[in-house]
């Protein structure tokens, strides 16, 4: 076991080292894209594009709307990193796997992280198509990414995480939607393994422990970010609702529509949060 951890670190310096010697100057500031919210990348003035595949120890998207490419370039007058596609943990990817690019990005030197995902919505005052600051989160995902032996090379063995997400960029991100009247919500994100859609009583049951909306990933990303010392914002598109009194069936071709209907909102936000960071 030891040595399959301490191989894993080596890994992670090993993709550090050949993305640097690629691209050459790196950026502080990361952003990982959910489905079918790739288009963020249209608005970035692109200075070079590595392909999951070409990256060694990188694992490969295999979901729809997750192109699968490491984007650098200038957006909101920033120098930025943007992953067009994530790793899911329903894929079969173990943890380390799922949060691999979070612990390269930390280890290129990056310390602030933008994640957006696309989620279900069972707060009662969410329409399609709203964009939610994500405040806090529930993980009920059935494994921990930090568990296992700990390095202090990565962070602490017990973080705290009573502020997931940074106060000062949802403040940032508040300021933004009231001068340009933007509808932006706040909630809870709940994480769940997936690749099944949410049963209306599991939609009921989120609510009642606290939860706004749910989707598939960005809590473990988000615990490692926290576990490595970065700051980070949260933003979900809420792309269908579920609950006891919903009979819609979510299909994920109706997801990957309405967060490409949602995305020039999200998109405004973080151009305008990366002007003022």
């Amino acid at each position: 076991m030891e040595k399959i951890e301490k191989n894993y670190l080596e890994l992670i310096r090993e993709t550090a080292t050949w993305i640097r010697s690629e691209v050459g100057e790196l950026p502080k500031i990361g952003v990982i894209l959910g489905t079918g919210l790739g288009d963020l990348v249209n608005h970035i003035d692109i200075r070079c594009e590595l392909d999951y595949h070409n990256i060694p120890n990188f694992p490969v998207s295999t979901v729809e709307g997750h192109s699968g490419k490491l984007i650098f370039g200038m957006l909101g007058g920033k120098y930025i990193l943007a992953m067009q596609g994530r790793f899911h943990f329903y894929e079969g990817y173990d943890m380390k796997q799922v949060t691999f690019p979070v612990r390269v990005m930390k280890e290129m030197g990056l310390d602030t992280l933008f994640v957006s995902n696309a989620a279900g919505g069972m707060n009662k005052e969410f329409l399609v198509g709203d964009v939610m600051v994500i405040t806090d989160h529930i993980n009920l995902f059935p494994e921990n990414p930090l568990r296992g032996r700990n390095f202090d090379e990565l962070g602490p063995r017990f973080p705290a995480m009573t502020e997931p997400y940074s106060s000062a960029l949802i403040n940032m991100a508040d300021d933004i939607a009231r001068e340009n009247g933007i509808r932006l919500m706040h909630g809870v994100y709940v994480g769940t393994q997936g690749p099944t859609f949410e049963t209306p009583a599991e939609y009921e049951y989120f609510r009642i422990i606290g939860g706004d909306a749910v989707g598939m990933s960005t809590v473990p990303e988000v615990i490692v970010a926290n576990h490595a010392g970065m700051r980070v914002f949260g933003v979900s598109v809420i792309t269908d609702l579920g609950g006891k009194d919903i009979k819609e069936v979510p299909t994920h071709e109706e997801v990957q529509k309405a967060a490409v209907k949602a995305q020039p909102v999200m998109t405004s936000i973080i151009t305008k949060m990366l002007e003022r960071l």
